[in-house]
């Protein structure tokens, strides 16, 4: 048994999801199982351009980008575990359920995304994901994804 880690650094990241700078939401991830599950990061900085408005007193993670965030992770888990994934396969999320917020994300911290594969049939996975910070449970939900191919 080995104990060498999968990981993507941000390069390998960019190849394997479509979203750029500001809405790339995952910095590197840190260990994946394909099939099964995968444990990424994404460090908070007060650069962050949404903390100029939500809030600029007191700078607070906006909660659907966390959950934004947990889906490129499970968008990242798809693609490097369900069938019949290609180059032109992009993962859409296709829903969320049992969302669990338990505290605030602020500058400086450091979310730790865990997201384990549920089922997967014909091209939709279902994933659950949770966040922590310091070990300290920040949000669970349950997640579903689609592979659809682009057209080029």
């Amino acid at each position: 048994m080995s104990n060498e880690l999968n990981t993507m650094d941000i390069k390998e990241i960019m190849n394997s999801l479509p979203h750029r700078y500001p809405f790339l939401l995952i910095d590197r991830v840190l260990d994946y199982t394909p099939g099964e599950t995968l444990h990424a990061i994404k460090n908070v900085t007060i650069n962050e351009p949404f903390f100029q408005g939500h809030f600029p007193v007191q700078p607070v993670m906006p909660g659907v980008l966390i959950l934004e965030a947990m889906a490129q992770a499970t968008g990242l888990l798809a693609y490097k575990s369900m069938e019949a994934a290609t180059e032109e396969s992009l993962y859409y999320f296709a829903g969320i359920d049992k969302a669990r917020f338990k505290r605030v994300v602020e500058p400086g911290d450091q979310l730790h995304f865990v997201v384990k594969l549920v089922k997967e049939r014909r091209g939709i996975g279902v994933f659950t994901g949770e966040v922590r910070v310091d070990g300290e449970l920040v949000c669970s939900a349950q997640i579903m994804c689609a592979r659809r191919e682009i057209k080029k």
